[in-house]
């Protein structure tokens, strides 16, 4: 009983494991599996198909900018619409230096939606309709699958 305790060094080390002795916690799913995969990157995703699948008819699309947003801006310039309707994506022309966008709104879409596959169609659908409004056509036009229910 000779030997007294000796203080901790006051060193600032990094903790190896937190406070109940279990370890550091690692991420849950490894990078490369869909889990790991944030609800807005996978909306991302659905966008970026959906514009590649259009980009193979209409090549001139590689000049438009598609944005995803989280929800659209309620005050200011770019708040065009009415309260009781919110919209799912919009167009922003084309200005000096800049080029055109299409953007869709996330959150609003997955509201509307209850499982993926009818996310991506509706994601499709507004795509669709916001670059045969850029383009100046229906949107049958731009997509002949257009309102099809896959």
């Amino acid at each position: 009983m000779d030997d007294p305790v000796q203080p901790r060094a006051a060193d600032p080390r990094p903790r190896r494991r937190d406070r109940h002795g279990r370890g550091m916690r690692g991420p849950v799913a490894p990078p490369q599996v869909p889990l790991s995969t944030s609800r807005g990157e996978a909306f991302t995703d659905l966008v970026q198909d959906s514009v590649e699948r259009l980009e193979r008819r209409w090549p001139q699309l590689t000049e438009i900018e598609f944005v995803v947003l989280d929800v659209p801006p309620v005050g200011g310039p770019d708040a065009d619409w009415q309260e009781e309707v919110v919209p799912l994506g919009g167009t922003i022309s084309a200005a000096e230096g800049r080029p055109a966008r299409v953007v869709v709104y996330r959150r609003p879409v997955e509201i509307r939606t209850k499982g993926r596959d009818e996310r991506a169609h509706l994601v499709h659908e507004v795509v669709v309709e916001q670059v045969a409004e850029l383009l100046g056509l229906s949107p049958e036009s731009v997509d002949p699958r257009y309102g099809d229910e896959d």
